[in-house]
């Protein structure tokens, strides 16, 4: 008989309902890979599974799935305490090889970013935005007469008759004097490709005004048309376009919805400034990108706490408070990642900044027009 002690792997495995643990239940064999086992095994050294041949009961389903969620917590637990206390420390420990002590930096940064979207986004009500209300000179002289025919109707009936018919003329006459701007596709022909564009934007936008025809057929049908797919994007846009206008909570709320993916995909172009920046210290790219991710990490946490206090406390100088904190937070965790002087750290600090907002506004600009056109 084998008496030889095996030796399990350094794992550290969640606690699990201690009935399925039980020593009638263990197995000589693991059911995930076949890896032979001794019944004093709780675990496959091979796999990590439990050693057990018990039927999954419902309550073992619950227990496993909430044994999980703890196991994942330790070290969400681990993560936030280093990361918000100990700046650049546990950027340093995760490219020194210190790795299964905390969350996996990008998957953190996606659940910190949407929480941080979503707390965000409740005091801010996208949806009943409204325009600035501003009139064109028509409108505005409609809007003159009927607020002095509102406010006279009480007390002078005739003054009502009179206003009433006035305010009808003003209408009409503003629609017939309405500018009608149509260019044929033949004329058009001619024409670059960008200012043949505009002009189709311009006839799309001018008929949408007049009929606020929104089926895309009917439309380039009556302006005679011919429906290709670019005509098509042209007119739906165009549509778009006058939906944000009039209701601009529409795109915000759908923009918004993109931001935590966005900034994930431009953290890496910003950590290739960083890189370049760095160029004669001994890190490598992914290097930079950690440590981009875990700030970037703190500035959510950070002001999702400032968010959620303003909400509750209605203290709006706390987000100021928060911008100070992360900016000293930051310069410490490159002082401590990169292990440079002082005067060499806020010489690149400042470098960063700068270019990190040139980035985020070339960026936002591109994520606003890229979110339009696939809207």
């Amino acid at each position: 008989m084998n008496t030889e002690k095996k030796t399990s792997l350094p794992v550290v495995f969640p606690k699990i309902r201690k009935e399925r643990h039980e020593l009638k239940y263990r197995s000589t064999e693991c059911l995930n890979c076949h890896h032979p086992l001794d019944l004093s095994d709780q675990y496959c050294p091979n796999c990590s599974q439990l050693n057990s041949t018990k039927k999954l009961a419902f309550n073992d389903f619950f227990n496993e799935f909430f044994a999980g969620i703890f196991a994942y917590d330790s070290r969400l637990y681990r993560t936030l305490g280093a990361l918000l206390f100990k700046p650049g420390k546990i950027s340093k420990d995760y490219i020194e090889g210190k790795r299964v002590r905390y969350a996996n930096p990008y998957r953190f940064y996606l659940s910190a970013s949407i929480i941080f979207f979503l707390v965000w986004s409740v005091p801010q009500d996208f949806e009943n935005m409204e325009t600035n209300g501003v009139l064109d000179p028509d409108e505005r002289q409609v809007a003159e007469l009927d607020s002095a025919l509102t406010a006279q109707r009480a007390t002078n009936p005739t003054l009502d008759s009179l206003l009433g018919e006035k305010l009808s003329i003003v209408a009409d006459t503003a629609k017939k004097e309405e500018k009608v701007v149509y260019f044929s596709e033949r004329e058009l022909d001619s024409l670059p490709f960008l200012r043949k564009t505009g002009k189709k934007l311009e006839v799309f936008f001018n008929y949408y005004e007049r009929t606020e025809e929104k089926n895309i057929d009917n439309a380039l049908d009556s302006l005679e048309y011919t429906n290709t797919r670019l005509n098509h994007w042209l007119y739906k846009k165009t549509v778009d376009a006058h939906v944000f206008i009039n209701q601009p909570g529409v795109f915000a709320s759908y923009f918004v919805s993109k931001l935590p993916f966005i900034i994930f995909f431009y953290l890496p172009v910003f950590a290739l400034f960083i890189w370049l920046l760095y160029l004669r210290r001994p890190f490598t790219y992914m290097e930079h990108l950690i440590f981009t991710f875990h700030n970037q990490t703190t500035w959510f946490v950070l002001f999702g706490m400032a968010v959620i206090l303003n909400y509750i406390f209605n203290i709006g100088w706390i987000t100021g408070i928060a911008i100070l904190i992360f900016l000293f937070y930051l310069y410490k965790a490159f002082r401590r990642f990169y292990g440079q002087g002082r005067v060499k750290t806020i010489l690149k600090f400042i470098i960063i900044n700068i270019i990190f907002f040139t980035l985020a506004i070339v960026a936002t600009l591109f994520s606003i027009l890229a979110s339009f056109a696939i809207y």
